[in-house]
């Protein structure tokens, strides 16, 4: 069952992943028309065509590989031959404002869809409580580590040996009742290590008697279990500022992460990979791993749905801001061109001299072609990574 519930997690985000890639394109394809612009085509997918239907002047379709989307902009560069008669609806021809708009529109449609996903959780699921958590076991550790995972020669956790399970309720501990999780630590850290205890427990109506020994980890009674939090949902306007919140130190975080990335790439096949905020960045193929482990943890189902979401609005972060970066072929790099056309005109202008036109695609094609060979030569080597070393999820 295990396995299945992780196959299911990956399934789950190659969904998500092509509903945000898709409806990133949906917001060039949306802006694009309401300027009357014309777009000949509309996909998800990549390769070969499986389905497809035109309305009006446009086909959507479906191809084969469910890893993206396009949408096709008639002269979206001027370097494109199109149709005399699509001339004056052609992108490139536009003014200045309605390509820039359509070019942001991409972005701006991953970032509400995590901002809605956030105000979502907050308000439907809910939020861990400041309030102690409850005693209800969430995991129990399988050995003696301050560390996220265990080591060979770690020792087996008190917790694990003596029989605690995920859903217990401790109800005592040492003879001292406990009611939060609060109670339960300052119990666990006043036994001295070594020393033999009996913990209560409730399970499946009926409460049992478990004798533990107490472990030692960092001088301190050590049980190795980790509690069920309260949850509390949010109104909506607390809703909304924890969704900005969370995306402004999301986007800290993210711009931490690519920054280190360079400094990170010696470490991607060692066992430090995960000590540098750039080791931590990962490709499709670990997303879908982290999304396989945590739909087949032994956490309750809305703790899974909470890091499943958290997961799709990162996901949506990252395209979104990679996105921005001003390097062709990404959306920034379209968004500087425009800019900078703008920005010759107004000193051509301010000089008494005519609008110099569009850019020359063609001098930028040798930068373009660096900044692709990086972006893939990165892309393939964190898929490696993520299979010959892949990153954990804290369970």
């Amino acid at each position: 069952m295990t396995h299945l519930y992780g196959l299911l997690g990956v399934v789950a985000f190659v969904v998500a992943l092509l509903l945000s890639v898709v409806l990133h394109e949906a917001g060039h394809l949306i802006t694009a028309k309401r300027f009357g612009m014309k777009a000949s085509q509309f996909f998800a997918g990549f390769g070969t065509t499986l389905w497809s239907r035109r309305r009006g002047e446009t086909e959507y379709g479906i191809k084969v590989i469910p890893l993206g989307g396009f949408v096709k902009i008639v002269g979206y560069t001027p370097l494109e031959e199109i149709d005399p008669a699509d001339e004056p609806r052609a992108f490139y021809r536009q003014p200045a404002l309605r390509r820039a708009t359509v070019i942001v529109a991409g972005v701006v449609m991953n970032l509400f869809l995590a901002f809605v996903l956030l105000v979502g959780l907050a308000a439907g699921i809910g939020l861990p409580s400041d309030r102690a958590a409850t005693t209800v076991v969430r995991r129990v550790s399988p050995c003696v580590t301050a560390a996220a995972t265990c080591a060979a020669r770690d020792p087996e956790s008190p917790s694990k040996k003596a029989g605690l399970r995920v859903q217990d309720r401790i109800v005592s501990f040492g003879g001292r009742p406990v009611r939060d999780w609060d109670q339960l630590s300052a119990a666990i850290r006043d036994t001295a290590p070594g020393r033999p205890v009996t913990v209560v427990v409730e399970r499946n109506d009926r409460r049992l008697s478990l004798p533990v020994t107490v472990a030692a980890l960092d001088g301190r009674g050590y049980l190795g279990v980790e509690p069920v939090a309260r949850t509390r949902r949010l109104g909506p306007v607390a809703s909304v500022r924890f969704a900005g919140r969370f995306m402004g130190d999301m986007t800290v975080s993210i711009a931490g992460v690519v920054a280190d990335i360079p400094h990170a790439i010696p470490k991607l096949f060692g066992h430090e990979r995960a000590s540098t905020p750039g080791g931590q960045a990962g490709s499709i193929v670990g997303g879908a791993e982290a999304s396989g482990q945590v739909f087949s943890s032994s956490d309750t189902w809305r703790d899974k749905l909470t890091s499943f979401i958290l997961l799709v609005v990162s996901l949506n972060l990252f395209v979104g801001l990679l996105n921005l970066v001003p390097l062709l072929p990404l959306d920034g790099g379209h968004l500087a061109v425009v800019c900078y056309e703008r920005l010759k005109a107004v000193v051509f202008r301010v000089r008494g001299r005519p609008d110099p036109g569009p850019v020359d695609m063609t001098k930028l094609m040798p930068l373009t072609y660096v900044a692709v060979t990086l972006l893939v030569g990165l892309g393939i080597l964190l898929i490696l990574a993520d299979v010959f070393n892949p990153l954990k999820v804290p369970q």
